[in-house]
């Protein structure tokens, strides 16, 4: 039987939060966010990095984060679908989500709304081969896609208009 592994402590903010934690080396940063700090909005998918369920936001980068150790967040701002929500006001995004259909047995939302979120900081006005590429990482078994870039691109609308 092999002995556990020394810990390492990290610093990390998540969500505005500063956060400092003992994790072993090879504990994977979507682990430590839904065992550790018990955010279970991120989900796990695949455990092969295919279906994109994990994607958070890594210096406002959209990462799959069973792809990357804890111990490569110290220092880093991570932001989890959770920071979606402010002050009982749900996200543009999440409100296009909802009303557009963009979602229906919502395993792969979280996902999606992370890598959505990471390209409209990038591109508020994307056109719809910018919606898919961004979202080509995030697979989702229900939808078929069309009412997920519908949903988008109103969200951009809304968020041009705020």
């Amino acid at each position: 039987m092999s002995e556990p592994l020394q810990s390492v402590t990290i610093n990390v903010s998540v969500n505005g939060k500063a956060c400092r934690r003992d994790v072993e080396p090879r504990q994977l940063l979507v682990e430590f966010i839904r065992e550790e700090l018990r955010l279970t909005g991120t989900h796990i998918g695949c455990d092969t990095s295919f279906c994109g369920a994990c994607t958070v936001l890594l210096d406002g980068a959209a990462v799959k984060s069973c792809t990357l150790f804890a111990v490569q967040a110290d220092g880093a701002q991570v932001t989890t679908v959770e920071a979606l929500e402010q002050d009982g006001q749900v996200h543009p995004l999440q409100e296009a989500f909802s009303e557009h259909h963009g979602l229906q047995c919502g395993y792969c939302t979280p996902g999606m709304l992370m890598s959505s979120v990471a390209l409209l900081a990038e591109n508020p006005e994307p056109d719809t081969q910018d919606i898919r590429k961004a979202l080509s990482g995030n697979v989702c078994r229900c939808t078929g896609y069309q009412n997920i870039i519908k949903s988008v691109q109103a969200a951009a609308t809304m968020l041009k208009g705020a």
